[in-house]
């Protein structure tokens, strides 16, 4: 017994209408964290965050590669992020792109570093990951690239500092190699919605919600 199952819902209203069937109040725009108590090692950065759980929604390494380098010869300061097990795209991300060591928290940061580092971001990049929901959690723009699985089921709210990219059609998200979808987002389409993203504005803040 439960609630009616709807293939096409969004993940964030389907859990949330789960709640609210077991008597539990679930609002599904309620999405901000509070600021965190730790302050950003990287205030301003645009950072970007090539892992994700599956190879079918990571973004190749080369072409986040190429958006950092972009961005820095523009004078932005990038930084990059990873999970305990995204050594390997991490480092080649900081080879091609020549990031110093000081911008490139791979890894597994501890969650309130990582949630500072979020938090403090002029925009985040990444694919269809935790990352990105933290970023929306934290009121910072995102670009988020959407490869087997469209925005309308994981996507972020509809909201002018939250760009999702995906052009279809779906695939599978349990794919051995970056899905084709994912793969017609090119760096240029990256760095074009970058530049369409309003200023980061902190939770409280007028304009944020």
């Amino acid at each position: 017994e439960g609630p009616t199952w709807c293939a096409e819902e969004h993940e964030r209203d389907r859990w949330c209408r789960l709640l609210r069937w077991y008597g539990v109040d679930a609002d599904p725009t309620d999405l901000l964290l509070p600021p965190p108590d730790t302050a950003s090692p990287a205030p301003g950065a645009v950072l970007l965050h090539p892992g994700a759980g599956a190879p079918a929604r990571r973004w190749p390494v080369e072409r986040y590669a190429a958006v950092a380098t972009a961005l820095r010869a523009r004078g932005l300061r990038v930084v990059v992020t990873g999970g305990a097990d995204e050594g390997d795209p991490v480092a080649r991300l900081a080879e091609r792109a020549r990031l110093p060591d000081t911008d490139v928290f791979g890894g597994g940061p501890p969650f309130d570093r990582l949630s500072a580092l979020v938090a403090g971001a002029r925009a985040v990049v990444s694919g269809d990951t935790g990352i990105a929901h933290l970023a929306v959690a934290h009121a910072v723009p995102t670009v988020t690239l959407f490869g087997p699985v469209p925005p309308r089921r994981w996507g972020p709210p509809a909201h002018p500092r939250h760009i999702a990219l995906w052009y279809g059609p779906e695939g599978d998200p349990h794919g051995r190699r970056p899905d084709p979808a994912l793969l017609r987002i090119t760096p240029d389409d990256v760095l074009d919605a970058l530049g369409r993203l309003p200023a980061a504005r902190r939770p409280g803040e007028e304009g944020a919600p």
